[in-house]
């Protein structure tokens, strides 16, 4: 979203044809001096009516046309003509010819002191002349080499009821002793205002540019126009900027208003601040303009407290705010997702302002755009529409941007196209927002499709729709693909920034490559980039995963003595590390480092933890932590529940689990599909097909949608059970909703079929599976393979070639049991061929390659009944579509 333009420090001058005089108004002539009488013609026919006339004095008196030329001005006004009989009357004297000049540009109530002290303040000159009438404003003009140090004279101007009253009581004192000075005071006589306007009847009159009064004068407009020169040229150079702004020798009120819209574009509050005192000190006064940029400089740097301030001191100077200013707070409040008091001020601005504009409106729809409140950015663009405000293309950029965060493929879709239907041609940041979109929805093959039309619209990609397109191919694990298209971004000649360089890091880390990761780190310090915790978050959380805990601890280090200070973040990325890697008391010690650092967990700390115990089993650590949650005052999300029910279901404890879900209830929490997946796959281990039926009729009854997970969940309940009908029904309903089974979900009904003693329809079930384009994977050959084995002493024909045929598939694709399997696998093998054949030799290529070993002919002769189930429970919840704790 774009920031408001300020409006610049001074009003542009109107053009001089409007003021031209127009032959059928005489308002706008003044009358030139009396000629000598003529016979008395025949009278004129009338002039035609000019239709404009009316508009031009309205025009007139919107925007008063300057005083006429001083030439004009020194003539004596005219009289009306008067019969040829009668004397024309003689014109007045020169004398009250000036007389009436200068009172026609005096100002009453404005009063001259001269001789005063050099070192006169403001305050003490006004505490004096109060006591004559209500003061408005001293103007005290200060020296040129010594803005400290006034040049010995003032004006004043006073206000009230009578301000000449006032001023002839202050002439009065006219000679009295001021700290020291025997002080001059005159009523004004007008001699600035004459001044003023004969050089602008000069200006209108030829055109020609005001000259410089002095050497000075003139030194001090270059250094102006330098100024301005720099900073409309060089905008990026901060040390030209201000050293330009130095050389000026007086600075006035525009040139201090250009300095703080300057520090306030960059966020930087202190220099802006200092600038404006700085100004104060001067003796200039700030108007509107000026105190808006200052607002401006707290918004930007999200300091909206310091904005407040800056708006209640503007208050006490009697100046209102205008819309410039309402729009610049209302975007502040937008980049702190604080739609809540933007609204606030949108709803005050509509009551005192007469007229919003779409700015205004674009800012306020972004702020809740921002913050998912779709429905009231809806009614706003409706209420703009129907005050007759045109949306800028900026409105339509930040409802694409909600729709993106809210995930809402439809309706971002129909902005982009209402977008071109209005006239607008998509820019880049309309592709970005698709292509985001697409990246945060997972579908990056989409997100691609994009960003070949926008290229063959002919608008090129920038860093950050690179970026885009990296990170969703990371977030795929797409490795391949994030760095072609980070090899597309060199090839266009785009250099890789900070964001990219992060994302890179993350990449490697990801992948297990640490050693790269590092060198894009240093090759980040080479190019004297400052790392940020993005930096160092991946790295750390790498090297801990890796089990080197040493070289984590290191990096944590560096990243201190880098200049970036550690976050919980920092630490929660630690401790998740060490959490993938079952290290769990090590991740629980890692609080007491944070405790040293004075750094506070938060809810995601103690999520991840609870993460580690639910994963071994541990529901009483679990529990504890959740307590330490509740007792810390943090909030309580869905993430913890789900921690929390996903550790009671995998210890079996059913009855815990209800009781999470009526603890949720009562924190009106709702549930969705991860928690009823949860559920559905604690009853699943228990084989309690009832259960599970009936969390999938509530689910449909909350309006929360099945997904594949939940399918294959109720499935394996259905085949713990034995209930293969039910099974198959199941799938039927997948179809129904339009969803396909997966590799887990053939491999669940393989293992079905295996526990109710039909391997036939396993290896039929089998073949579906790769009929329908899926690679088998390592679990669903083993289930296979044990199902078939299980019938040894039934043995088939179809059974005893189905062997084979999995075992040469497994072969070829290079894939080998582990010891575990091989020996369970070896006892039904020796019932079946005593002393060896084809299905000895066909299983022993698949065996690990030391299998002959007499260790392993021994461990084979001591593994237990118990381990007859080879094919264990699919552990659905901990392995497919584990819902993560996001920025850790």
């Amino acid at each position: 979203m774009q920031f408001l333009s300020l409006p610049t420090a001074s009003s542009p001058t109107p053009s001089p044809r409007l003021f031209k005089p127009v032959a059928s108004s005489a308002s706008f002539r003044r009358p030139s001096p009396p000629t000598p009488p003529a016979p008395k013609p025949s009278p004129p026919p009338p002039p035609p009516a000019n239709p404009l006339a009316s508009k031009l004095w309205l025009t007139s008196k919107l925007s008063p046309p300057p005083p006429a030329p001083a030439s004009l001005a020194e003539e004596p006004a005219p009289q009306p003509p008067t019969p040829p009989s009668e004397p024309e009357p003689e014109p007045e004297p020169e004398q009250e010819a000036e007389a009436l000049r200068q009172e026609d540009f005096r100002q009453k109530g404005k009063v001259f002191v001269g001789n005063l002290p050099l070192w006169a303040r403001k305050p003490d000159i006004a505490e004096f002349f109060r006591q004559f009438g209500p003061l408005e404003k001293v103007e005290l003009v200060r020296g040129h080499d010594d803005p400290e140090r006034n040049v010995g004279f003032c004006f004043l101007y006073y206000g009230g009821d009578d301000p000449e009253a006032a001023a002839a009581r202050a002439v009065e004192v006219d000679g009295v002793e001021f700290r020291g000075k025997s002080l001059t005071v005159r009523l004004d006589d007008g001699r600035k205002g004459r001044a003023r306007a004969e050089e602008r009847a000069r200006w209108v009159e030829a055109g020609v540019a005001r000259e410089a009064r002095s050497p000075w004068h003139k030194g001090r407009e270059d250094a102006c126009r330098e100024f301005r020169r720099v900073l409309e040229s060089r905008p990026e150079d901060w040390q030209a900027v201000v050293s330009a702004f130095e050389r000026i020798p007086k600075p006035s009120r525009r040139e201090f208003g250009l300095m703080v819209v300057y520090y306030a574009k960059r966020g930087d509050k202190h220099h802006a601040r200092a600038t404006f005192e700085n100004m104060r000190a001067r003796g200039i006064e700030p108007n509107a303009f000026v105190f808006t940029s200052l607002v401006h400089a707290y918004a930007v740097a999200r300091d909206m407290r310091g904005a407040l301030s800056c708006v209640e001191e503007m208050k006490s100077e009697g100046l209102e705010m205008t819309v410039v200013t309402y729009s610049i707070l209302i975007a502040g409040y937008g980049k702190t997702n604080d739609a809540e008091s933007a609204d606030k001020l949108f709803k005050e601005a509509k009551t005192k302002l007469d007229n919003l504009n779409g700015i205004i409106y674009s800012n306020i729809i972004h702020a809740h755009c921002q913050s998912g409140n779709m429905d009231r950015a809806e009614e706003l663009v409706r209420e703009m529409e129907e005050d007759g405000i045109d949306a800028p293309i900026d409105v339509y950029h930040s409802m694409m941007h909600g729709y993106t965060v809210a995930q809402d493929e439809k309706k971002c879709l129909i902005v982009f196209e209402r977008l071109k239907e209005c006239g607008f041609r998509p820019s880049i940041i309309s592709y970005g927002c698709l292509i985001n979109l697409y990246v945060k929805i997972g579908k990056v093959p989409k997100a691609l499709a994009v960003s070949k039309e926008m290229e063959s619209h002919g608008i090129k990609h920038n860093n950050k729709t690179y970026s885009m397109l990296i990170n969703g191919f990371i977030h795929l694990h797409d490795f391949a693909n994030a760095f072609s298209i980070f090899e597309d971004m060199i090839k266009s000649g785009l250099q890789p920034d900070r964001a990219i360089y992060n994302l890179l890091v993350e990449a490697f880390c990801k992948m297990g490559n640490m050693d790269r990761a590092i060198r894009i780190f240093e090759r980040m310090k080479k190019e004297r980039m400052q790392p940020s915790n993005r930096t160092f978050r991946p790295i750390i959380e790498g090297f801990a995963v890796a089990g080197d805990m040493k070289r984590a601890l290191d990096t944590l280090d560096l990243m201190r003595r880098s200049g970036c200070a550690p976050t919980v973040m920092t630490y929660n990325a630690l401790i998740h590390g060490l959490i993938r890697k079952h290290q769990v008391e090590r991740a629980v010690s890692v609080l007491d480092k944070m405790s040293i650092a004075g750094i506070a967990p938060n809810e995601h700390t103690y999520t991840i933890i609870m993460r580690g115990y639910a994963a071994s089993g541990d529901i009483g650590k679990a529990f504890e932590y959740f307590t330490k949650i509740k007792e810390s005052g943090l909030k309580l999300d869905v993430y913890i529940y789900e921690t929390l029910l996903r550790a009671c279901c995998k210890s079996g404890r059913m009855q815990s689990a209800l009781a999470v879900t009526r603890e949720m209830s009562f924190q009106k929490i709702p549930r969705n599909t991860f928690i009823y997946n949860i559920l559905i796959d604690g009853w699943a281990r228990r084989g309690d097909v009832w259960e599970a039926a009936d969390l999938m009729k509530q689910m449909k009854e909350d309006g929360i949608p099945p997904n594949i997970h939940t399918f294959t969940s109720y499935i394996n309940a259905c085949c713990k059970a034995g209930d293969m009908q039910r099974a198959e029904n199941v799938i039927q309903e997948m179809a129904d909703v339009g969803l396909k089974p997966n590799v887990k979900t053939f491999t669940t009904l393989i293992k079905g079929w295996a526990k109710v003693s039909l391997p036939d329809r396993a290896l039929k079930c089998f073949e579906e599976m790769k009929s329908a384009g899926l690679k088998p994977d390592e679990a669903a050959y083993h289930c296979l393979v044990t199902s078939l084995l299980s019938r040894a002493t039934v043995m088939e024909g179809s059974t005893y070639t189905g062997i084979l045929s999995v075992c040469r598939e497994m072969f070829e694709n290079d894939l080998t049991v582990d010891l575990r399997t091989a020996v369970h696998w070896s006892k039904w093998l020796h019932e079946i061929e005593r002393t060896g054949g084809a299905l000895t030799e066909a299983l022993q290529r698949i065996f690990p390659p030391d299998w002959n070993s007499s260790e392993n002919l021994e461990a084979s002769s001591s593994v237990s009944d118990a381990d007859s189930e080879s094919c264990g429970d699919s552990e659905f919840s901990d392995n497919d579509e584990d819902h993560d704790v996001d920025d850790l």
